[in-house]
């Protein structure tokens, strides 16, 4: 078992304050809330080159751009109480390639968070949530993004034991047997949701696990919001929206509202492209943007953090870290937000959604 050493914020406030250049009640007020990420992708680069999560990295290569953003030491020192940590999906892969890889995935990030379960949890729902928050430990929840992943047969969902997936995006930056993805790599018109697509949401329903409409087309996002179980909330995990910036990656206005209306979130990414700035000049004042024009046009009840860290982006140069999360809570602020509402927005929301679903 092994215990991570870090710098407890908890312990100096005025200190984190003084570091980050913010505001006491922008600190206090993050200490005092949960704190939960909808999209972590740092696993990926553990299976690619072997990233140890639980040693404490720098900004690695490249300043923190495309990957070393996030590690459990920072996690904790972050004081990030959750996080929907990511598997995902090879397209490459054969689909009983992608279903074999999926389960030997799925086996070896069990066994990194067993590895440091003295401060981290896995859990299935709010209420292991709550309980892990209560013994001091960060909640995490396991995610699949492409859901090609598990696409080999109707029953291949049966691969996930014990609800221990709690959602599934269904596509990723390629089409599949699933759908069609929003990226332009996607050189054909957009198809939407195949036959299968539209059964694998049906399936997500019945199992309880979240539709998560990240990364899917336009018409793709339609077609599954009409088969959708109307009593389930829907989310999306990591996106911005056009109504800041317009992006093949951002939703609509519409699309804003389809979530809001089905007891779902919206998480907002950190990539600065996506966000309106310059890859190498991004701010977290555009995150800001985005979460505030979700607030502005379906309510605080539906906004939240979807960073993808080390996710490949490139995060706002003033928030590259986990680390640096407190500064949004002070611009969050300064454009008037009231901290209830900011604090749906660090968590509450995804919660409440966790809860609409699972309990």
């Amino acid at each position: 078992m092994t215990i991570l050493e870090f710098e407890d914020p908890r312990s100096d406030p005025d200190r984190l304050a003084q570091r980050l250049e913010i505001s006491r009640e922008a600190v206090e007020l993050y200490l005092s809330s949960d704190v939960i990420d909808l999209h972590i992708d740092s696993f990926i680069w553990n299976r690619i080159f072997g990233y140890d999560l639980a040693r404490r990295h720098g900004h690695g290569l490249f300043g923190a751009c495309f990957y070393s953003q996030v590690d459990f030491p920072r996690v904790l020192e972050a004081g990030l109480t959750g996080a929907t940590w990511i598997i995902t999906t090879n397209p490459a892969r054969t689909a009983r390639g992608r279903a074999r890889a999926f389960v030997k995935n799925l086996e070896r990030l069990r066994g990194i968070f067993a590895s440091v379960s003295d401060q981290f949890a896995v859990v299935r729902n709010a209420a292991e949530y709550e309980a892990a928050r209560r013994d001091g430990k960060h909640g995490a929840f396991f995610g699949i993004q492409g859901g090609n992943a598990l696409d080999v047969a109707p029953d291949a969902l049966d691969l996930i034991l014990d609800d221990l997936i709690l959602r599934i995006t269904i596509v990723h930056l390629t089409s599949s047997s699933l759908g069609a993805t929003s990226s332009p790599l996607q050189l054909r018109s957009d198809l939407g949701l195949t036959d299968r697509g539209r059964d694998y949401v049906r399936l997500l329903n019945e199992k309880n696990i979240f539709v998560d409409l990240a990364h899917i087309s336009r018409k793709g996002f339609w077609d599954a919001v009409e088969v959708h179980d109307r009593s389930k909330p829907m989310i999306v995990t990591h996106t911005g929206v056009t109504g800041v910036t317009p992006h093949w990656r951002n939703l609509d206005d519409d699309q804003l509202r389809a979530v809001a209306n089905s007891g779902g979130t919206i998480g907002v990414m950190y990539q600065s492209s996506f966000l309106g700035d310059g890859a190498l000049s991004g701010r977290a004042e555009s995150v800001a943007k985005h979460l505030l024009h979700i607030v502005k046009t379906v309510g605080d009840d539906h906004a939240s953090l979807g960073s993808d860290w080390d996710g490949a982006i490139t995060p706002p140069r003033d928030m590259k870290t986990c680390l640096e999360l407190p500064r949004l809570v002070e611009i969050l602020l300064q454009r008037g937000l009231a901290p209830a509402s900011i604090q749906k927005i660090l968590g509450t929301n995804f919660l409440r959604t966790v809860r609409l679903l699972r309990g």
